[in-house]
This record gives structure tokens, sequence and C-alpha cells, in this order.
């Protein structure tokens, strides 16, 4: 079997044209206990808050914030899943764009609060830091953020294939048409995100549960 690689946004493009294969993840038995927990934990950090969500991909996470949020501009690079997240998401707070997560467009707005689900584990460790500036230069001091992804759990994650000399973990997708595809996925540990946080964030705390974690900080004031 040949291996593609592809950019995070090919594959997610190539991925929603076969069945909505980006949602997989959140079908898997062993999590959904963890997901419910999860779904109910996320909106109270947003309530009443202006939001925006980077790499909203087809809107799973941007449901469960929507109803408690003032507004969010949702954002997404592949065409594919906005269109997707549009048809979930009909609650007139949400604005859905295409948008770039490493080049956020200043003219979207200021926003006090921030959300990314599953998206920082496919950020390379080297762009990390480069990322973190971006999003905070959007974001009024104070502003709360949230990243959330899912850990590494031997059996229910796909396995490790490849590793770099940067210290990022690759893993292979195999899709419903049979191609197999090499995407960065890497598993990040609260000692990490100490490291990266140093200037970045204050009141920093990371959470994790069996299947996820999730890491919150508020913008430097």
């Amino acid at each position: 079997m040949s291996i593609h690689k592809l950019s995070i946004q090919s594959y997610y493009t190539q991925a929603t044209a076969l069945a909505a294969e980006y949602d997989h993840g959140y079908l898997k038995p062993e999590r959904q206990e963890n997901l419910r927990i999860v779904e109910d934990w996320l909106p109270d950090f947003f309530s009443k808050a202006k939001v925006l969500e980077v790499a909203c991909g087809t809107g799973y996470w941007t449901q469960f914030i929507a109803p408690a949020a003032e507004h969010i501009v949702a954002i997404d690079t592949a065409p594919e899943t906005i269109r997707m997240a549009r048809k979930r998401i009909t609650n007139s707070k949400v604005s859905f764009i295409d948008g770039d997560a490493y080049e956020l467009e200043h003219d979207i707005g200021k926003f006090n609060a921030a959300f990314a689900g599953f998206w920082f584990s496919h950020i390379p460790k080297a762009r990390r830091r480069e990322f973190i500036l971006g999003l905070n230069a959007l974001l009024e001091p104070g502003s709360k953020v949230i990243l959330i992804d899912n850990r590494y759990v031997e059996g229910s994650s796909s396995p490790l294939t490849q590793y770099d000399a940067h210290g990022n973990t690759y893993q292979t997708r195999i899709l419903e048409d049979g191609t197999a595809h090499r995407i960065l996925k890497n598993f990040p540990c609260a000692s990490e995100f100490k490291s990266l946080m140093i200037d970045l964030g204050q009141q920093c705390k990371f959470t994790s549960w069996e299947y996820f974690w999730a890491f919150e900080y508020k913008t430097p004031s």
C-alpha cells in the first residue's frame, strides 16, 4: 500500500468527500463516556463570550459552545468542512469563515475567548509558539483560551508510525477508499505546555481524562 504525504488541509478535504471521515474519531464506543463529560464541561467557559474558534472542522465542538456564547467566529482552512459545519450549526450567533490558523486576519475583530478542538496535535512543535502568538494577538488581555485534544491510548488511537528529527510523531490514516496517508499527530503533555507558555499566558491549567486532555490559560494582562 502506498502512503501519501498530505497537508492537514488536503487530508481533511479528502476525508470530507469520503463520507465525513473527519468525525469518525467521535464515534468510537470506548470514548463516549469521556466525550459526554467534556461536552458538558466545556460550554461554561464561554458564557456570554465573544469567541474565536480556530480549526472548527465540521463544527462538532461549535455546537456545544454556541448556546452559551454571545457570538462565535469559527475559522477553518478547508471549505468542505466549513460546508458541513454550516449544515450542522444553524445558530445565528455563529459565523463561519475560511482562514489559516497561522495567519489569522486582524480585521475579523477582537475577542475575549478562544477555542481550538483537535487542532493543537497537528501543529509541528517548532510552530507552537507562532500559533499561540498569532491567536493571542486577536484576544483582549485576560481572555480565556481552551485547547482540547485526544491522548494517545494504545488500542484506541491510530498507532504512531514515524518520528522526525524535531520530535514530531506521525500516524498513518487509511481512508474508506483504501488510500493511506501520513499525518502529523503529536500528543503533548503538561510539562510541554509549562515550557511553552512561560511568557505567553497566565493561570495555566492542564486537565486530562482517559482519552482526552484540555489546556486552559488566560492571555497576559
